[in-house]
């Protein structure tokens, strides 16, 4: 039988079921079906058994179910919380971004805009700004030079991405304190996208960010280095045949500015091997990503 200590703070319930604390407190006090026992500061604590009950409640909303039939699913279940079938949310994630991704390429924006609200409600920032987002850019990215979508289709979604990342952009708060970053697309770069959601992750820890996308000149980029003070240069390499000339940007910027730091996100850095390359490297996922991140802040 689940313990029934009080054990979790909302921060840990949250980051361990990926559920926003808003949300978690809003289903706590419309429906009143768990009691978190509080600390001697007021703040609430979460046993092994609300975790569990958490559990099972989010497979059902991930199923469908709203929030308040799933709850009284939970209250006629006969079976102890320890003998709860319950499931993580990764393939509901995955469900939601092909979902999404459905609505999208049949042009229908209110559903999308539905899906993505749910999205946001259900999961943490990040969960939803790497693995649904960026996961669907990488997506519509490849469908489009595989010619298994017209221009049309891939302009649709990433507008309708851009406009979303672009309203959560200008609500983000910058610490002034931390380095300010430069992201520019590697020479001959025409995608984007996945360096515009490293971007927003970048905003969401409070870096100033300097985003530029495509089309910027190799020769340009220590121009706007000089003029900005940046101190962090991150670009972008998402197709082979421009990995030589984005390591030759690379070596050209570590040689002349050797306090800056430099790194690379992007499927084409992913395939290399040498380490003299990998070094650059910044991972798509959440951890390595805000690993990356602490390094730099210790470092500087």
């Amino acid at each position: 039988m689940a313990s029934t200590d009080g054990k979790y703070n909302i921060k840990a319930i949250a980051k361990m079921l990926d559920l926003q604390p808003g949300t978690l407190r809003a289903w706590e006090r419309r429906y009143q079906f768990i009691e978190p026992k509080r600390n001697q500061a007021g703040h609430r604590l979460y046993s092994e058994e609300h975790v569990l009950i958490l559990k099972w409640l989010i497979n059902k909303v991930n199923h469908g179910f709203p929030i308040g039939q799933a709850i009284d699913l939970l209250k006629k279940e006969q079976e102890p919380t320890s003998k709860l079938n319950v499931s993580t949310n990764e393939d509901y994630t995955v469900q939601l971004a092909e979902e999404l991704l459905c609505a999208l390429l049949s042009f229908n924006e209110n559903q999308a805009q539905q899906l993505l609200n749910k999205a946001f409600s259900l999961f943490s920032f990040e969960k939803v700004s790497i693995e649904i987002l960026e996961a669907l850019l990488i997506k519509v990215a490849a469908l489009w030079e595989e010619a298994q979508i017209t221009k049309a289709h891939e302009h649709f979604v990433s507008t309708f991405i851009r406009v979303k990342i672009g309203q959560i952009y200008q609500g983000l708060p910058v610490n002034s304190f931390l380095p300010k970053v430069l992201l520019v697309c590697g020479p001959d770069e025409t995608n984007d996208l996945q360096l515009l959601s490293f971007s927003l992750f970048l905003r969401r820890k409070g870096f100033s960010v300097l985003y530029l996308g495509e089309g910027i000149p190799a020769e340009d980029v220590e121009l706007v280095l000089n003029e900005t003070d940046a101190s962090i240069f991150i670009t972008s390499c998402t197709h082979e045949k421009n990995v030589a000339k984005t390591q030759k940007l690379l070596l050209t910027l570590e040689e002349k500015k050797r306090a800056l730091t430099i790194g690379v996100v992007g499927a084409a850095f992913l395939q290399l091997q040498d380490k003299k390359w990998t070094r650059f490297l910044i991972e798509q996922n959440f951890e390595a990503r805000d690993s990356w991140i602490k390094k730099i802040i210790t470092d500087n």
